[in-house]
C-alpha cells in the first residue's frame, strides 16, 4: 500500500493548523482522540460487530453529523463523557480537551480521518504515521515533548543487545510514547529472530508489556502508539498505568526491564506553607527493597528497576552520568548493583543525540542475580561512544549503524567471548575495554564514570568537527553546566 498520499495528507493539515497556533502536540492529541473514534466505528460494523463500549450518542457518525458551533459543543462534550468510561477507552479521552477552536477546521480534520480506513491498514502503516506525529512532536522543544521521547537508534541498539524472546514479560517504570514497546514488538514478530506460534502471538499482543507513565497526555500517546501497532485491543484494558511507579513495589516481576527514565536529578513535590505559599520539597521514596534513601529521581529508578526483575531478569536502563559517580546514596547502590547484580556493560553516549539538551547519558545494562555471599560482577565491560564523537540532532543524527560497532563487541548471543578492542600498545583509541570488579570498588566513592581514550580536539585542530557541530557541542556541555548550577543553587536555597 502506498502511505505517501496519507501521510502527506496528515502533514499538510498539521502545518495548517500551526498557523492558528496549534501545537504538533495539540494537533497529535485531537488526531488520537478522532481516530480511535473511528476506528471504533470500523469494529462496529461487520465483519467485526464489536461493541468498544462507545453510547451511539458520541460515535463516529453523531460527530460527523454536526456542523458549526453545534459540532464544537458536541465534540467538547462526547470527549467529556467518554473520559469516564472503563478500560482503554477511559484512558485514552482521560482529561480529554479540544484544541481547535475553529469548527470548520475541526470538521476538515474529522473528514480527513474519515477517508481512511484504519483497522484495514496494516499496523506498521499506521505505526509510521503515528511515531512520524511523535518525532515531530518532540522536535519542538518549547513543549518539552522531547524529554519523552528516546532516540529510536539508540533504543534499537539496546533491544538487539538485549535480545526479548517470546513468552516473556517487558516492563517500563516510565514509558513515555511507548518506544521501547514497539521495538521489542517488532524483534520478536521479526521471522529472521523467533518464528513465534499462535499462542506466542497472543501473549506478545496482550500479555507481555506493561508500563507506567504519570503525565496523561503523555500516557494517552503511549497506549494510541501501542495499539496503532497491534499491541492489545480496543476494548481491552490498557499495559499503561497511571500510577507512579517508584511509590512501591508493585510485587510483579519482569523478565525485562528496558527504559530511560524522565532526566533531572530530584523528585519533588509541591506543598502550600503556613503563608500560602507555593513550596517544593525534596522527595524521597522510605521503601524496604531499596539499598539507600535518596530524593536523586534516576538512582531511585536503578534500585526500582532492579526490584522489578526476576531472577537472572535483564535490564538496559539510560541514566544521566551523575548516576556513575555521585557520593553519599549513589555510592552505596553502586556497591550494592555490583554486589547483587551483574553489572556487566555500560555504553556512554555522545551529546546532541537527546532534543532533551545538556544530556550527558548513558546505557547500563545488568543482570538481576540471587542472594551471595560474594559479588556477581566480575568485570565491567565499557564502550565510549563519548570521546571525539559530534552528533547534532539535525544535521547529523546518531544512526543505528553508528552504534553497529558496539553491539558488535557487546556480542548478544555469546557474552562470555567478548574481546577488547583497546590496547594500551597496539590499540590506545580502542573503544571497548573492561576493568575488573576490584579496579571499580577501588576507585573513589566506586565510580563508575571511566574514561580512557585521548580528547583529540585539545590536540589536533585538524580533527575539529564543523562549525556547526561545535557550536551545537558548546550549547549543550553549557546547558549541562547550566543544570548542575540550578541543582546546587536549589539545594543552597533549601539549605537556608
Amino acid at each position: 500500500m502506498n502511505t505517501a498520499p496519507i501521510i502527506s495528507k496528515v502533514w499538510s493539515f498539521c502545518t495548517t493548523l500551526r498557523d492558528d497556533g496549534v501545537s504538533y502536540g495539540d494537533y497529535l492529541e485531537q488526531l488520537t482522540y478522532l481516530i480511535f473514534l473511528k476506528m471504533a466505528d470500523e469494529y462496529a460494523k461487520p465483519p467485526y460487530n464489536r461493541d468498544v463500549g462507545i453510547p451511539k450518542i458520541y460515535s463516529w457518525s453523531a460527530l460527523k453529523a454536526k456542523r458549526g458551533a453545534e459540532l464544537e459543543v458536541h465534540y467538547v462534550e462526547t470527549l467529556r463523557k467518554l473520559a469516564k468510561r472503563k478500560g482503554m477507552l477511559g484512558q485514552i479521552f482521560t482529561k480529554a480537551q479540544n484544541k481547535i477552536q475553529d469548527p470548520a477546521k475541526l470538521y476538515r480534520l474529522i473528514d480527513m480521518v474519515d477517508g481512511t480506513d484504519w483497522v484495514m491498514m496494516g499496523a506498521d502503516v499506521k505505526g509510521d504515521i503515528y511515531e512520524g506525529l511523535l518525532e515531530k512532536n518532540a522536535e519542538d522543544t518549547k513543549s518539552g515533548a522531547g524529554q519523552y521521547f528516546t532516540p529510536r537508534a539508540l533504543i534499537r541498539t539496546m533491544v538487539e543487545c538485549v535480545r526479548p524472546e517470546p513468552g516473556k514479560t517487558i516492563a517500563d517504570p516510565a514509558c513515555g510514547t511507548g518506544g521501547f514497546f514497539l521495538r521489542a514488538y517488532d524483534f520478536i514478530s521479526d521471522p529472521e529472530n523467533f518464528k513465534i506460534d499462535k499462542k506466542q502471538k497472543e501473549f506478545l499482543k496482550h500479555e507481555t508489556f506493561s508500563g507506567n507513565e504519570i503525565v496523561a497526555n503523555t500516557r494517552r500517546l503511549c497506549l494510541m502508539n501501542m495499539f496503532l501497532h497491534n499491541i492489545g485491543e480496543i476494548d481491552g484494558e490498557g499495559a499503561v498505568s497511571p500510577n507512579d511507579s517508584l511509590v512501591a513495589d508493585s510485587r510483579k516481576r519482569f523478565d525485562y526491564v528496558l527504559a530511560n527514565p524522565p532526566f533531572g536529578k530530584k523528585s519533588s513535590m509541591s506543598f502550600t506553607n503556613e503563608e500560602g505559599e507555593q513550596e517544593k520539597d525534596d522527595l524521597t521514596y522510605n521503601r524496604q527493597d531499596f539499598w539507600a534513601t535518596t530524593s536523586n529521581k534516576q538512582l531511585n529508578f536503578v534500585q526500582h528497576i532492579r526490584t522489578m526483575l526476576k531472577i537472572s531478569g535483564q535490564a538496559a536502563v539510560v541514566v544521566p552520568d551523575n548516576v556513575l559517580f555521585e557520593g553519599g546514596a549513589g555510592e552505596t547502590i553502586r556497591k550494592k548493583l555490583l554486589e547483587n547484580t551483574e553489572l556487566h556493560t555500560i555504553l556512554r553516549l555522545p551529546t546532541g543525540i537527546f532534543y532533551a539538551h545538556g544530556v550527558k547519558a548513558n546505557v547500563i545494562f545488568f543482570d538481576n542475580r540471587k542472594a551471595s555471599k560474594d559479588p556477581w560482577t566480575k568485570d565491567v565491560w565499557f564502550y565510549d561512544y563519548r570521546t571525539n564523537i559530534h552528533h547534532t540532532l539535525k544535521k547529523k543524527t546518531m544512526r543505528f549503524e553508528d552504534l553497529a560497532d558496539f553491539v558488535k563487541c557487546y556480542n548478544p548471543q555469546n557474552r562470555q567471548k567478548r574481546k577488547e578492542t583497546w590496547d594500551n600498545k597496539k590499540n590506545p583509541d580502542g573503544r571497548w575495554r573492561k576493568y575488573s570488579y576490584e579496579e571499580l570498588v577501588a576507585r573513589d566513592k566506586t565510580s563508575l564514570d571511566v574514561f580512557w581514550l585521548k580528547d583529540k580536539s585539545l590536540t589536533d585542530l585538524d580533527n575539529l568537527p564543523e562549525p556547526d557541530e561545535l557550536a551545537e557541542e558548546i550549547i549543550e556541555n553549557l546547558e549541562a553546566g547550566l543544570n548542575s548550577f540550578r541543582e546546587v543553587l536549589a539545594g543552597l536555597e533549601k539549605a537556608e
